[in-house]
């Protein structure tokens, strides 16, 4: 019973770690399927150097997961280490949408051609835009920590029932500093 986690953890990071696997050699599959055989005749050797650059953060981070999230199991079956936790939020999550990302502008450049490969400059902007929105909800719970919001209110601008119904009856109103 006691490692009923770490065995339903295996089992999840088992299957996330196949489902990425399967759907990685589909996509790849697929690119080289259609630019070799069905848009030969757009095809160059650009093409190719294209998705071979391109697909190297993909696979890096397919290989990451792998290696991070492959649980270990002992000689008699008993999990030793499920691996870390790929359902995990933070890093881990824009990890997968990276991969999705370049999963998908692969599949464009194989359906459109080259000029989808340009899709790949939107994951430095995602990059940006969720370091300064991280940066700004840090920002504000630090203000709220020193003390830098309204006066008279709460951090959260709400006031108890109890500190209301004394201030209604004339009792000493609450302030915070």
């Amino acid at each position: 019973m006691a490692q009923k986690a770490a065995k339903q953890q295996a089992a999840r990071n088992t299957a996330i770690l196949k489902r990425i696997h399967l759907f990685s050699l589909l996509v790849n599959a697929l690119f080289l399927l259609l630019r070799s055989l069905l848009f030969r005749s757009s095809s160059t050797r650009a093409t190719f150097i294209l998705w071979i650059l391109l697909s190297i953060p993909g696979f890096a981070i397919e290989f990451w997961f792998e290696k991070i999230g492959r649980p270990a199991s002992g000689a008699i079956g008993e999990v030793k280490n499920s691996g870390q936790d790929l359902e995990a939020k933070g890093l881990t999550e824009y990890m997968f949408d990276v991969l999705y990302w370049s999963w998908g502008t692969t599949i464009l450049a194989s359906l459109f051609g080259d000029r989808a490969w340009w899709m790949w400059a939107a994951i430095p902007l995602y990059s940006v835009w969720l370091a300064y929105s991280t940066f700004g909800s840090v920002r504000q719970g630090m203000a709220g920590l020193s003390g830098q919001g309204v006066e008279g209110e709460t951090p959260n601008g709400a006031t108890s029932n109890r500190q209301r119904k004394l201030e209604k009856k004339g009792g000493q109103k609450v302030q915070y500093r």
